[in-house]
């Protein structure tokens, strides 16, 4: 469509204003990571993040049912040094 073809807006006259691209709209990270996405961020494969979920070594865990979710604040705070995981599960 060409920009002399672009519908007016009956109040104004004037066209509406265009979307920005995709590329330039701000993308927002989830706050929290499946299994799947946590071992890309951390570049290991997704039996290792289960065994450190296991293990509690892994901040920032949550299970509800059977589904297991992981703060990415959290891990991002754990993988900078600033947390230290007990061996509970619990965050320091």
């Amino acid at each position: 469509m060409r920009p002399e073809d672009t519908p007016r807006d009956d109040s104004t006259g004037e066209r509406p204003a265009r979307a920005a691209p995709v590329s330039d709209r701000r993308r927002t990270d989830p706050a929290v990571l499946t299994v799947d996405e946590a071992a890309a961020l951390l570049r290991v494969d997704r039996k290792s993040i289960y065994e450190s979920i296991r293990r509690g070594e892994l901040p920032g865990v949550v299970r509800v049912g059977r589904i297991i979710r992981i703060s990415r604040p959290a891990l991002l705070q754990w993988l900078s040094g600033q947390v230290r995981v007990s061996r509970s599960g619990a965050t320091r």
